[in-house]
């Protein structure tokens, strides 16, 4: 072989890898996608722009069935008798006897999963999937964010012949996941990780997706300083400190520090931070609750391998009265798998919490929770049905197969066995 095509090929060589970054890419999401047209395409994922490690939650809704919602009406036919009712929006509003509104929401729930619980994605519908975890269990999900469904911003694979490739929902009939090797390459860079804290002085620490959009060292944050345009990399960034509600402070790896405005990357218009954190699920944090970030290297990627698929969720539920029930729980007549999500509020901060690194549970009050984790971390929180008067019951299943239904303003604590 000649000289000069050694060269040309040393040279070709180089211009691929640059485009791409050496990196423990073992805690990203990986599978093969089969399209509509029969192609197979396998390579990391990055779904719907803020999705890119298993440990992220695929966000979408499911029906409740028919049994359980049966169960409901029998034990609460206040709430969920058919009074004379009006639609407004969509949503539908029921007249009580006094003569007040309110809105009843019967056949479906919020639901979520980390993408490595799945084992298979089957696109089914324009808005829904079937998912096979890998317990076996089949679970179908509907839109309701813009994770599920044709409002899906984008779908990227980064297939290891034919490189970065864009896909539409209409694209994919279905995805095969499965764990990526430490040694694929991205374009994208490591996913981002740090410590967030609030005003409050909260701090949560974990894989960052910033705006509901950037995830990568590659990705870019946009601003201006002192009226000139500012696209930088995430990987050169130390801190982002909130400045005000229109700007900023960035302060890069080599010390260089810059107050940027006029997007919404830096300013009130930023959509939230997300940490997605290993222990606990992730917290959602708008602008006018945060303080600083602070990226770091990530201690160890969370593989494909550490997420079992779900189990039953099984403890002893304690009543007011003193009464204490063992077996298998389901939890607001809904949630019943440790894969599962309980969401509420805590001062602002939005917590999507996954109940198998939940230890306890207290009612605190009819609009309010205490939730323990597994690590010792403990949450108030309020604003969802999972953790107010609106939750649909506590029922378990006893050794014998009865189930025990423990109304919300009876209960008085869960906990979960590991």
């Amino acid at each position: 072989m000649s000289i000069s095509k050694i060269l040309l090929m040393t040279a070709g060589l180089v211009i691929v890898l640059s485009m791409a970054t050496w990196a423990d890419n073992s805690g990203r999401i990986y599978g093969k996608i089969t399209t509509v047209d029969g192609d197979v395409l396998e390579g990391l994922i990055r779904w719907d722009k803020n999705e890119g490690s298993w440990v992220d939650i695929l966000n979408g809704e499911k029906e409740l069935s028919r049994k359980n919602l049966r169960d409901v009406e029998k034990r609460s036919p206040r709430k969920y008798s058919k009074r004379r009712s009006v639609k407004l929006f969509g949503i539908k509003i029921i007249d009580d006897d006094d003569g007040s509104f309110y809105s009843s929401w019967t056949n479906k729930a919020q639901s979520g999963v980390r993408f490595g619980h799945i084992k298979s994605m089957e696109f089914i519908d324009d808005d829904a999937v079937l998912l096979i975890l890998k317990s076996g269990e089949e679970v179908e999900l509907e839109n309701y964010s813009t994770d599920i469904g044709t409002s899906i911003r984008e779908i990227v694979i980064e297939d290891v012949k034919e490189g970065e490739l864009e896909l539409v929902w209409d694209d994919i009939e279905k995805i095969d996941f499965m764990p990526a090797g430490s040694s694929d390459m991205s374009v994208y860079g490591e996913r981002l990780y740090g410590t967030l804290t609030t005003r409050r002085g909260d701090e949560f620490t974990g894989f960052i997706c910033w705006d509901i959009d950037e995830l990568f060292e590659n990705d870019i944050l946009d601003g201006n300083d002192n009226k000139r345009k500012r696209k930088i990399k995430f990987g050169k960034i130390q801190s982002i400190e909130r400045y005000s509600s229109s700007g900023a402070t960035v302060i890069m790896d080599d010390g260089e520090d810059m107050v940027l405005r006029g997007t919404n990357d830096v300013d009130n218009d930023n959509r939230g931070i997300v940490v997605s954190d290993p222990n606990l699920g992730d917290v959602e944090v708008e602008w006018d609750d945060f303080e600083k970030l602070e990226f770091k290297k990530a201690p160890k990627p969370v593989k494909y391998d550490e997420f079992d698929g779900g189990r039953l969720l099984k403890g002893t539920v304690y009543t007011e009265d003193g009464d204490a029930y063992k077996g298998t729980i389901r939890w607001d007549n809904d949630e019943e798998y440790t894969w599962e999500i309980l969401d509420g509020n805590e001062r602002d901060i939005e917590f999507n919490i996954e109940f198998g690194k939940i230890k306890e549970i207290k009612r605190k009050s009819y609009r309010g929770a205490e939730v323990t984790l597994w690590d010792g971390r403990m949450f108030y929180l309020r604003g969802s049905n999972d953790v107010d008067e609106d939750n649909k019951g506590v029922i378990v299943t006893l050794d014998n197969d009865d189930d025990v239904v423990v109304e919300w303003e009876e209960l008085d604590r869960v906990e979960f066995s590991k």
